[in-house]
């Protein structure tokens, strides 16, 4: 590769570090050719971008921008990486979980979350379990409307209960 298409890549790489909100590096090194291209299409389907980087690469894209951000992830950085961009955080866990039914590559390395960065494959549960933005606010609008609805009920039944003690009370004395 000629130093104006690393350049090209470090570019790219650093638009995309900085844009992305989370970000996941994986080993998928013993996987054939066939198995690399059954992977790439299960990410494709689950808007996964995949793309197979050398560590140099990442890393001096990290470093590019911002330094302190990134320093734990490059420990990571060994062997054969591909770096995972999506739009919804646990996308990426979930299409490696899903692929490793099948599989047992890849394996990840590292993640890179809001901030905060989980290392080794033992993260995956956790980060395929995380919500995403859409779900959390979902069940926040789901526990906001709750207590509403059981105020409300709880009037009509109220009302219900003092209409039916008062028409009792009319009749008792009517006798």
């Amino acid at each position: 590769m000629k130093r104006q298409d690393k350049a090209l890549v470090i570019d790219d790489l650093k638009a995309k570090f900085s844009d992305a909100s989370f970000f996941y590096i994986a080993d998928s090194s013993g996987l054939t050719v066939e198995d690399i291209n059954k992977f790439r299409g299960l990410c494709f389907e689950k808007g996964v971008e995949v793309r197979v980087v050398k560590n140099t690469l990442i890393k001096k894209a990290l470093e590019a921008v911002s330094e302190e951000n990134f320093v734990d992830l490059y420990d990571a950085l060994k062997g054969p990486s591909s770096v995972m961009f999506a739009e919804v955080a646990n996308s990426p866990a979930k299409v490696i979980e899903e692929f490793r039914k099948s599989f047992d590559k890849p394996l990840l390395k590292a993640a890179y979350i809001d901030s905060s960065i989980y290392m080794g494959d033992e993260s995956l549960k956790t980060l395929a379990a995380l919500k995403s933005k859409e779900e959390l606010i979902g069940e926040i609008i789901l526990l906001l409307q709750s207590p509403a609805k059981n105020v409300i009920s709880s009037l009509k039944s109220g009302g219900s209960t003092i209409a039916g003690l008062m028409k009792a009370l009319q009749d008792r004395a009517e006798n």
